[in-house]
C-alpha cells in the first residue's frame, strides 16, 4: 500500500517562492512585499500570501511590522553572526548523538547524498547542491531525538540558504569548501571521532561565516531596511 503523501498547500507554495526570491536577492535586504502586489503576481488570495508571510517571519526571512507591512529581513554582520552561533551550538549537539549512535544504513546514505553533491557540483547545478545539502543535515539528524532543537535547525535552514547564495560571490570555491567539510565530517563520523566532528563542525559554521560577512556591504538597506529591523 502506497504512503500517504498530503500536497503542499497554496501558502507553503507561495512561501517557497518567496523563499527563493529572498534567497536569489530578487527580494534584497529591507525590501517591503507588498501583499496585494503579490497576490495579483502570483494569481492567489491575499490570505495565502499573508500565511505564507507568517511562516517566513518564523523561517527569519521576513519582518511583519505592525501597521507598516512586511519586510525582507536585513542580512546584516549581527544577523549573519547569529545565524551561524546558533547553527554551530545546535548542529554540534546533534553531531554527538550522530557519531554515539549511527548505524550502517546511516553512513550508506550519507555517503549516497555527499556523492549526489558532487555530481551536482561537476554538473553546475547550483540548487540541486543546496536542495542535496539541507537532505544531507536533515538526514543527520535522525538521531537528535528533540523536538525543539530539529525544529530550530528547519526553520535556520531558509537563512543559511540565503546566506550561501551571498557567500558564492567568492567563486567555487565556497562549494568546494562545503564538500571538503562533508568528507571530513563522514570519516570522522565513521571513525566514531566525537570531539574531531565538534571541532569541524564548529570551524566550518566560523568559516562560512566570514565568507558571508565579507561579501556584504558596510552598511546598507536603505529606509526599508530600518523598518524591517524596527
Amino acid at each position: 500500500m502506497q504512503s500517504f503523501k498530503p500536497r503542499e498547500t497554496l501558502s507553503e507554495q507561495v512561501a517557497r517562492h518567496l523563499e527563493n526570491m529572498i534567497a536569489f536577492e530578487q527580494l534584497k535586504s529591507g525590501d517591503r512585499i507588498h501583499e496585494s502586489n503579490m497576490a495579483r503576481e502570483l494569481d492567489v488570495s491575499h490570505g495565502a500570501v499573508r500565511e505564507a508571510l507568517l511562516m517566513l517571519e518564523k523561517r527569519h526571512l521576513v519582518r511583519n511590522v505592525p501597521r507598516k507591512g512586511a519586510f525582507v529581513t536585513t542580512l546584516d554582520a549581527d544577523f549573519v553572526s547569529s545565524l551561524y552561533e546558533a547553527m554551530s551550538v545546535f548542529l554540534c549537539h546533534t553531531g554527538r548523538k550522530l557519531v554515539r549512535q549511527w548505524e550502517p544504513a546511516d553512513m550508506e546514505r550519507l555517503e549516497s547524498l555527499y556523492d549526489s553533491m558532487c555530481e551536482s557540483y561537476r554538473n553546475g547545478q547550483l540548487m540541486e547542491f543546496l536542495d542535496t545539502g539541507i537532505e544531507y543535515t536533515q538526514a543527520s539528524l535522525a538521531y537528535a531525538n528533540n523536538y525543539f532543537i530539529t525544529a530550530a535547525i528547519n526553520d535556520l535552514w531558509p537563512s543559511a540558504k540565503r546566506c550561501a547564495f551571498v557567500a558564492l560571490r567568492q567563486g567555487n570555491r565556497v562549494l568546494e569548501d562545503n564538500l571538503n567539510h562533508m568528507r571530513e565530517s563522514l570519516d570522522l563520523l565513521r571513525a566514531r571521532d566525537e570531539e574531531g566532528l565538534v571541532d569541524n563542525v564548529d570551524a566550518y559554521a566560523r568559516k562560512q561565516c566570514e565568507q558571508v560577512l565579507a561579501c556584504l556591504p558596510e552598511s546598507g538597506g536603505g529606509p526599508g531596511a530600518q523598518g524591517a529591523t524596527g
